[in-house]
């Protein structure tokens, strides 16, 4: 399957485009991992959250288990703290509910940014791309078919401006149908250089 024009003016074109294209994928995707990270970074906000909130849960148990270690009023005496550490359980367990939150926001909106212009990438550019590697593969088997020339001569006549058929010959449709072979090739080569192939010199006689 060939990717690129017989013709230099047309194939250097679609070389800068898929260029072009590659280019515009590269940075689509730098500016996704651009955007979640600083969407990410806000975590860190959360992070702290969820280490103060351990830190104090840590030290309001820690004083409780003491104080509750005091014979006859330990049980009354550690009640607030007991209280008081499960208050820093909930600021972490906020903490970190908040950066699974920011993460998930994050991930969206990288992606988010990424995808969009990959997606009009892939619209604008690679369906035509398929589009002419499939015209030239159909074209150049045309070609080997026995009366390839003339098949694609009368697709030629059929879809060609009217103009460019007129350049070819005065009365080109009487001369396709009588088999003129110069009327029958630079019809064929019309049709061939619409799908970026050249034709193939003609055999020796």
């Amino acid at each position: 399957m060939s990717l690129y024009s017989d013709f230099a003016p047309r194939r250097t074109v679609q070389i800068v485009a898929d260029v072009v294209a590659i280019v515009v994928v590269i940075v689509a995707v730098l500016l996704g991992v651009a955007v979640h990270g600083a969407i990410a970074a806000l975590g860190g906000v959360l992070v702290k959250l969820e280490e103060a909130g351990d830190g104090f849960q840590g030290t309001m148990g820690e004083i409780g288990d003491r104080l509750g270690e005091v014979p006859l009023i330990g049980d009354g005496i550690r009640g607030p703290f007991d209280s008081a550490a499960g208050a820093g359980g909930s600021l972490a367990d906020a903490g970190r509910a908040g950066q699974t939150i920011v993460e998930n926001i994050a991930t969206a909106a990288g992606v988010g940014v990424a995808l969009l212009p990959i997606a009009i990438v892939l619209l604008v550019w690679l369906w035509p791309r398929v589009r002419f590697a499939r015209r030239a593969a159909e074209t150049r088997a045309l070609l080997r078919l026995e009366g390839g020339e003339q098949l694609l001569a009368l697709r030629a006549l059929d879809g060609a401006p009217a103009k460019e058929l007129a350049a070819i010959a005065p009365h080109v449709v009487r001369g396709w149908q009588a088999g003129e072979p110069e009327v029958v090739r630079r019809l064929a080569a019309l049709e061939a250089r619409e799908a970026g192939v050249r034709l193939p010199a003609p055999a020796a006689p």
